[in-house]
């Protein structure tokens, strides 16, 4: 059976509430969950207190544990995922920024050569993104949902597209907007 065809009868099967299907679904969706948690620590320091397969796994604990989650196929699946992988950063950025209470903060760029690429310093601006994409969503929900599942999940635009059953050209267009939009607000 293809990959992706396993992956979402397993989604399926959890929709359903068959938990055993978590642990045939992780190895189906690792590869890329690996891939965009990497790219959170590409620029890391070594010893950085959250690396990729931890982050992969508290992503995907909050996701198995959640009452009702329903996930249509992978591509759903990956955009939750980038979903529990936003929050496991942000909880951890406020814990940092709760020690630190200070420092040299980076910006966090917002386009494609950094999607998904968060430097370990920046946890004030982690939690500035977090805070506009909060006054985002409640401008355009839809705009925010781009935003999370582009640069916390590494979605291609043609996923997120799937995901949210629209158009190619408006998943492109809620990008380019939405970035506009954050750099602005995360400027001030």
């Amino acid at each position: 059976m293809d990959p992706t065809d396993r992956a979402t009868r397993l989604t399926a099967d959890l929709k359903a509430g068959h938990t055993a299907a978590a642990a045939e679904l992780l190895p189906l969706v690792y590869d890329h969950l690996y891939a965009v948690a990497s790219r959170h620590f590409r620029n890391q320091r070594r010893d950085h207190t959250l690396q990729a397969t931890a982050l992969i796994h508290e992503a995907y604990l909050k996701m198995v544990r959640q009452p009702g989650a329903e996930y249509a196929d992978q591509a759903h699946f990956c955009a939750v995922a980038a979903m529990a992988m936003r929050q496991v950063l942000i909880d951890h950025a406020a814990r940092r920024a709760a020690q630190k209470r200070g420092g040299a903060a980076q910006r966090v760029a917002l386009d494609d050569a950094h999607v998904a690429s968060v430097p370990d310093d920046s946890c004030h601006d982690l939690i500035a993104l977090d805070e506009a994409l909060e006054r985002l969503a409640a401008e355009d929900a839809r705009k925010a949902q781009v935003v999370i599942m582009r640069y916390f999940g590494g979605l291609t635009m043609e996923q997120i597209a799937c995901v949210l059953r629209v158009s190619l050209s408006t998943v492109e267009s809620d990008w380019r907007l939405a970035r506009a939009w954050l750099s602005k607000e995360l400027s001030v």
